[in-house]
């Protein structure tokens, strides 16, 4: 069996490889691991946890066994009930606990769910941290008893705490504009309407009546059709787009044309580093993001850091330099002066903020990069491991970046989970990045056939 943890938690089908029994027992090991500080800290005091969840029907019955789990292994409980998955990593911090836990799959289908855990502050775990909560899996332990058992209670001033938080790290209010927000109908239903309307926006919701069932079902950023023809129909301003959990922000602007996460990071970039606000005038980005991005940055006197694909990079290679922004092409971004790991509805004010301020259009502002025409191929059925030592893929991968000359590049990659190399080009045309990609996909299945 492959390790249980994966790129954020545990996920899977809810009911098939993730069950009430799997559930109660990671929230033990999760208990023995994360909250052993609280029990032995010197606090007087028991550990105790802050649970969320998204509205999927399955987070039901997931979040009754992670409470049972944490509850019967002498940690008190708070249960917060449907909040993004930002939300609890900020109560995780601001309450004190000693771990939270987001009962999420995040942009996946409804049948999937999958949890998440943070240690004290609200930060993800490290990869050591995870392999220890696994390794405790099925093992004995002396379970408390009479009153050293947890004890449970609801928090629902976590939805106002988190709202107030929000609005404090607000640089410009949004009197004026007028928003259409696309919840997926997730996690973030009721808080991100509620923090844009308080900022002073006009805000048109549309997939906010999550039933359980609905989630991320043709809506959210995954899916931004009904947004982009709610903003041209409303002649809003923006559109904004979130995922199940809301830890990903995707925007739309008054023509109705996608404002992706590297158009997104090329705004908060420029805006902070006015501000002062952006450490050593350094983004962080991962190899996928757009060549546009890279060369508008460049051209701004921003410098880039580079990491892998993953939000966890991100936020390594961010805490690692003392940086204060990063994120990727899929809107998840992270904002390190005022949260843990990314945060949707965050990015959202912060976007639309430099709108107001600046009294500039998205699509202008957006404009300070150019997106590149940008191609990605999966090639299975191929060894993933003999990329870096094929001769031949390096040779052509050579040819290519010198037709490409330096107004584009290619990019290999092989898949963390899956027998299949990811092939990527950007060029100045569609057609030139689809012609390259093409070429290197048939030398990889040669090169690398199975």
């Amino acid at each position: 069996m492959g390790r249980l943890f994966g790129t954020d938690g545990v996920r899977g089908l809810a009911n098939g490889r993730l069950t009430a029994e799997l559930a109660l027992d990671l929230a033990v090991s999760a208990a023995r691991v994360l909250g052993s500080q609280g029990r032995s800290g010197g606090h007087g005091r028991r550990p105790f946890a802050v649970v969320g969840r998204d509205p999927r029907a399955s987070g039901e019955f997931l979040e009754a066994a992670v409470v049972a789990g944490l509850a019967g292994a002498g940690v008190d409980v708070y249960r917060a009930g449907v909040l993004p998955t930002p939300a609890v990593a900020y109560l995780t911090g601001l309450l004190g606990a000693d771990l939270g836990v987001m009962l999420s799959a995040s942009h996946n289908a409804m049948p999937d769910n999958g949890i998440k855990f943070f240690a004290r502050g609200g930060h993800k775990l490290p990869d050591d941290v995870e392999d220890k909560i696994e390794s405790l899996l099925g093992t004995d332990w002396d379970r408390p008893t009479g009153a050293q058992v947890g004890r449970v209670q609801d928090h629902p001033e976590g939805h106002a705490r988190y709202v107030d938080h929000l609005l404090a790290t607000l640089p410009h209010r949004l009197d004026g504009l007028k928003v259409v927000l696309d919840c997926a109908n997730g996690a973030s239903s009721r808080v991100a309407p509620d923090a844009l309307r308080q900022a002073g926006a006009e805000v048109i919701t549309i997939h906010g009546e999550p039933d359980g069932l609905n989630i991320n079902d043709g809506c959210g950023s995954t899916h931004l059709a009904d947004l982009k023809a709610a903003v041209v129909e409303h002649g809003a301003d923006a559109g904004i787009a979130h995922d199940g959990d809301a830890d990903r922000c995707l925007a739309v602007d008054a023509q109705g044309v996608e404002v992706d996460g590297d158009q997104i990071l090329a705004v908060l970039s420029l805006a902070m580093r006015d501000a002062g606000k952006l450490h050593d005038d350094t983004l962080v980005a991962t190899v996928m993001s757009n060549l546009g991005l890279k060369l508008a940055m460049q051209a701004a006197g921003v410098k880039i850091v580079e990491t892998a694909v993953g939000d966890r990079y991100v936020l390594e290679a961010m805490q690692a330099g003392g940086f204060t922004l990063g994120g990727e092409q899929s809107g998840h971004v992270v904002m390190l002066d005022h949260a843990t790991t990314g945060d949707g509805t965050l990015t959202a004010l912060h976007l639309l903020a430099q709108v107001a301020k600046t009294g500039r259009p998205l699509h202008e502002l957006a404009a300070v990069m150019t997106r590149l025409p940008q191609v990605l191929l999966n090639v299975g059925g191929v060894d993933r491991t003999g990329v870096q030592a094929s001769v031949g893929l390096a040779t052509a991968v050579a040819e290519a970046e010198a037709r490409l000359g330096g107004g584009g590049r290619v990019l290999l990659r092989p898949s963390g989970t899956e027998p299949l190399v990811r092939v990527m080009v950007e060029a100045q045309t569609h057609e030139q990045a689809e012609h390259e990609a093409g070429l290197l996909a048939e030398v990889v299945r040669a090169e690398l056939a199975v």
